[in-house]
């Protein structure tokens, strides 16, 4: 079975940037990544890239900023008011997740000021060059409580049983 739309993929990957400094290793997690192929799981260039792969496939993929987790924007750089934060102690480089109007995203602090912080709203590796290494453990037909809800979930899993979840 070669990975399609609408098939549950298993995979370990090595994520690197342009200076090869590993980012993340899912085998540190000693857990595969699992996603649903085609339903916006993963990055656009990572999806096209494994279309058509078989398990047992290993592969490299580079991928320019476009086609991962887009080009930065300044735009998206903002004063925002401290109390919007849930903590006191607030400092440079922390981040936390927020609603967005496309879903839950990463907003870093990069400055703390005395009634506002300066926060950067872009994915942390936007306009960053990335290079996978994968390895496709499996790949199965997704069920259907999986394809109502976009996403892998545990075996025996109905759609009403867990929360909506968004795969790295």
């Amino acid at each position: 079975m070669t990975i399609a739309p609408q098939r549950v993929v298993s995979l370990h990957y090595v994520l690197s940037d342009a200076e090869d400094s590993v980012l993340d290793d899912s085998r540190s997690r000693q857990k595969p990544l699992e996603y649903l192929h085609g339903h916006n799981n993963i990055v656009p260039g990572l999806e096209r890239a494994l279309t058509g792969q078989a398990p047992g496939a290993i592969l490299s993929v580079t991928l320019m900023p476009a086609e991962a987790y887009g080009l930065r924007d300044e735009a998206l750089v903002r004063e925002v008011d401290r109390k919007a934060f849930p903590v006191d102690d607030l400092a440079v480089g922390m981040r936390f997740q927020t609603p967005g109007d496309d879903g839950p995203e990463i907003v870093t602090v990069l400055e703390v000021r005395d009634a506002t912080a300066l926060v950067d709203t872009n994915h942390p590796l936007a306009g960053h060059t990335l290079h996978y290494r994968l390895e496709v453990l499996d790949v199965r037909d997704a069920t259907r409580a999986e394809l109502a809800k976009g996403h892998p979930l545990p075996p025996g899993t109905e759609p009403g049983d867990v929360e909506d979840r968004k795969m790295p």
